[in-house]
């Protein structure tokens, strides 16, 4: 018996139903489209995918099977009837080119003598002129008040130390002593003050708060963009916040006035694909194609300040505002609309920031964080408004931004020379805010908004590598603090981002040269007749109360804001919200505790980063952990035992030369030895969960968590395991959105094309895993060739894809809910 042709292989039949099942298609057309291909009696399955190609074309061109195979899972991404890259200009709005040129900044200190020596002025065209406010008199007046709350009670102290000292500050040494002394108590004291004056203003109201209308006004044509930008990101979380965002803004019913932007400066290729998936997949769950964008930098110019700037130029003409987002930020859709009607009211104001609060986390030191900022965190923000009204800080995220002038005057420049402090500027925010108010415009806290929310680093580990990274930023600061024209406030927010990291090493430096008086002192003979010729010996008088109540004064200075923000909330009748009087009490207590465990951790970690950044050693930004996880002991001993070694061998000295020193500074030098143990015990999710049972550490947030909030935890938990690149080999649509996202192909030279297909034919015979993830990028980048490896898996099934295409075979469609 003759065998029958018109039969299809049995191995073309199964390759063919399990590639058309991977489409998410109603069964008629994956009938229809299998009975087709059939009918052409394919004798392979290379003949099997042309055939289907040409039926998923509807007769058209090989782009518009690629298309097709999409707009199969996303109904909603238009893009067929355009040419090949058409799905990238569909996750885009068009373009509207705007032109956005880097600041002029003075940077050289010597210039601020110019008015004194003519020829030290700046030649060439001038810088602009800091443009006075309304409330210029007002902000003058504060701050000459709060200059002089901080260096009178900190000479005052200073003075009372010298008394303390064995020389009355008459050495050498004693005078460094002294000076480090008077710049600590300063910079305590400017956190007392912005405390107490925050205290004030939540207490008795500020008419200086930047307000919105009690009615806004008829929409008059004012559009917004949220902005993300992101870097390696957790995928699922990013676009489950975004969801969260998006649904809570619809919520209020003016989306119509807001686009969403994802900034993507992503480079490994697991995390490309999946946030491809996610946001095609985000867009579709939402009906959002056409308001929800995304956008992959393939140059990763001056990180998330290049990608804004990049994103002003692109789009920013069709927006008059845009807030930008971190990757963990969380904001309510009202608060948006407020900030948004905040601006609108105030055509002055550049800049309104929101103070977020911290959220979402279970570790212990995250909760513990949390409970701060929660019941401090607003009184600090209410107190540097109070301070600098329109003059105010900028914290990078959850803020909204009036774009014209912020693309006119906050273009960054690149710092000339090498080392650490120069190049391109990393703590973006403090200078953005600078220049936006040297051009005349507003900035703004907002104190009183809420709904704006983020997420903190979950171990210590975590916290300090983020602070390493943020210490090279603001230690850069210390070539802008001299700039031309900007406004007194922002040099002095320069000084305190400068001292936010310097303020450890001056305290490490205070301590070691207090700690060598000790031991001089102790190995000195002592002097009964210092001058010639004296008749009575100066017996050395040690006063203790003195040493004791210059010590008390110090915690009271340190402790009582957090003290005053419990009493507000109980004053206000909010106990209950925390747990009651008796948790709220307890927990500021652990709070303190922790704090004060913690802060000589932080201290000789701060001190180490600060000299490693002045000696020119650059940091890679990389991304932050911030999904919970518990520092293993063997990693927090390899990282603090510096630290332990250094508290052994001196505390060993102390004890040894000068015992009666040695208690003093045993606050400093026991969490020093017990750094691991802290570590890795904060970092633990089962004591935070225990503390939230118990009441401890508990915020409103978490007895009452907001829509938003929730939304957010359960949309990550219902989330899938995240595509990678193996999915964008095999999986027909992701495969075909991610070439579809690459834009037109281009051309390259010969010798690339035989690197890129020797890739290729290692990648199919050896599989995914056989490439580095720079070789995956290469491919990743030329869709000719994701497009050969796709078809060349599916039609030669080699042994090293097997287990991807079985688990296609019954995995769901991309894109099926």
């Amino acid at each position: 018996m003759s065998p029958d042709h018109s039969r299809p292989d049995d191995a073309i039949v199964r390759t063919l139903s399990a590639y058309l099942k991977r489409l998410p298609l109603t069964p008629e057309r994956r009938q229809s489209l299998y009975a087709s291909v059939i009918a052409t009696q394919p004798t392979d399955m290379t003949h099997a995918f042309g055939a289907l190609a040409d039926e998923l074309a509807s007769g058209q061109d090989d782009e518009q099977a690629l298309v097709a195979r999409v707009q199969a899972a996303y109904p909603g991404l238009h893009g067929s009837d355009q040419p090949s890259g058409a799905l990238r200009g569909a996750s885009m709005p068009r373009l509207n080119r705007w032109p956005m040129s880097p600041a002029d900044i003075d940077r050289r200190p010597w210039r601020v003598l110019s008015p004194l020596v003519p020829w030290l002025r700046r030649g060439g065209r001038a810088l602009p002129k800091a443009v006075p406010s309304r409330l210029k008199a007002v902000v003058r007046w504060r701050q000459c008040l709060l200059a002089t709350m901080v260096a009178i009670p900190a000479a005052g102290a200073t003075a009372y130390m010298g008394t303390v000292l064995p020389h009355r500050g008459a050495t050498l040494l004693e005078t460094f002593i002294l000076g480090a002394a008077f710049m600590l108590f300063a910079w305590i004291l400017v956190g007392f003050w912005t405390a107490l004056s925050g205290f004030f203003v939540l207490s008795r109201g500020d008419r200086y708060l930047v307000r919105g209308e009690q009615n806004p006004a008829a929409d008059d044509g004012a559009r917004t963009a949220i902005v993300m930008p992101i870097y390696e990101e957790d995928v699922s979380r990013t676009f489950a916040g975004l969801r969260a965002i998006y649904e809570s803004l619809e919520a209020t019913g003016r989306l119509a006035e807001f686009d969403f932007f994802v900034l993507s400066d992503s480079v490994k290729p697991d995390t490309v694909v999946a946030e491809q998936k996610a946001w095609a997949d985000t867009c579709d769950a939402l009906g959002a194609f056409g308001r929800f964008f995304y956008r992959r930098r393939r140059a990763r110019v001056k990180r998330k300040s290049g990608n804004l700037a990049d994103f002003c130029r692109r789009w920013g003409g069709h927006y008059r505002y845009m807030i930008v987002l971190d990757a963990d930020s969380i904001m309510v859709g009202k608060t948006l609309t407020a900030m948004v009607d905040r601006m609108q009211a105030n055509p002055s104001a550049g800049l309104i920031q929101t103070p977020p609060t911290a959220v979402n986390r279970d570790s212990m030191l995250a909760r513990v964080q949390q409970f701060a900022t929660r019941v401090y965190g607003r009184m600090f923000a209410a107190g540097l408004h109070f301070w600098h009204l329109d003059n105010a800080h900028y914290w990078g995220h959850n803020a909204i931004i009036r774009i014209a002038p912020f693309m006119a005057h906050c273009a960054l420049p690149r710092l000339p020379g090498r080392g650490a402090l120069s190049g391109e500027i990393l703590s973006h925010d403090f200078v953005e805010a600078a220049l936006m108010r040297r051009a005349g415009w507003g900035v703004y806290i907002a104190y009183d908004l809420a709904g704006s929310y983020e997420e903190v680093p979950p171990t210590l580990l975590d916290e300090l590598g983020r602070d390493r990274r943020w210490c090279q930023g603001n230690i850069q600061h210390i070539r802008l603090l001299f700039s031309d024209n900007l406004a007194p406030a922002h040099r002095a927010l320069f000084a305190n981002g400068v001292m936010a990291y310097t303020s450890a090493a001056i305290w490490f430096i205070f301590l070691l040269l207090s700690s060598g008086e000790a031991i001089l002192e102790a190995l000195r003979t002592p002097d009964y007749f210092p001058v010639a010729g004296a008749l009575f010996p100066q017996w050395p008088v040690w006063q203790p109360i003195w040493a004791v109540s210059l010590f008390v004064a110090t915690l009271v200075v340190l402790f009582l804001p957090k003290i005053l923000g419990m009493a507000m909330i109980i004053w206000r009748g909010r106990q209950a919200e925390f747990g009651g009087v008796g948790s709220l009490v307890g927990s500021t207590l652990i709070e303190i505790f922790l704090t004060s465990l913690l802060a000589p951790i932080r201290m000789l970690a701060h001190t180490r980063f600060v000299f490693t950044t002045l000696l020119g050693m650059q940091v890679k930004w990389d991304s932050q952990q911030r999904a919970d996880v518990q520092v293993a002991w063997l990693r927090a001993l390899r990282f603090h035992l510096p630290g332990m070694i250094l508290a052994v061998v001196w505390g060993g000295l102390l004890v040894w030369y000068t015992p009666g020193f040695a208690p003093w500074l045993a606050p400093i030098l026991v969490p020093l030895l017990l750094a691991p143990a802290v570590t890795v015990l904060t970092s633990r999710v089962d004591l935070g969960v225990w503390m939230r049972r118990h009441d401890l550490q508990l915020i409103p947030e978490e007895r009452h968590p907001p829509a938003e909030l929730a939304r957010v935890v359960e949309l990550e938990a219902a989330a899938g395991p995240e595509a990678d690149f193996a999915d964008a080999v095999v999986d027909p649509v992701i495969n075909a959105l991610h070439i579809g996202l690459q834009g037109r192909p281009r051309r390259f030279a010969d010798e690339l094309v035989d690197y890129r297909q020797s890739l290729t034919d290692r990648a199919l015979a050896e599989g995914a895993q056989s490439l580095t993830t720079g070789e995956q990028k290469t491919l990743l980048a030329d869709p000719a060739r994701m497009r050969w490896l796709h078809e060349a898996v599916w039609t030669q099934a080699p042994a090293a894809w097997q287990v991807r295409l079985e688990q296609a075979s019954t995995q769901a469609p991309a894109g099926s809910v």
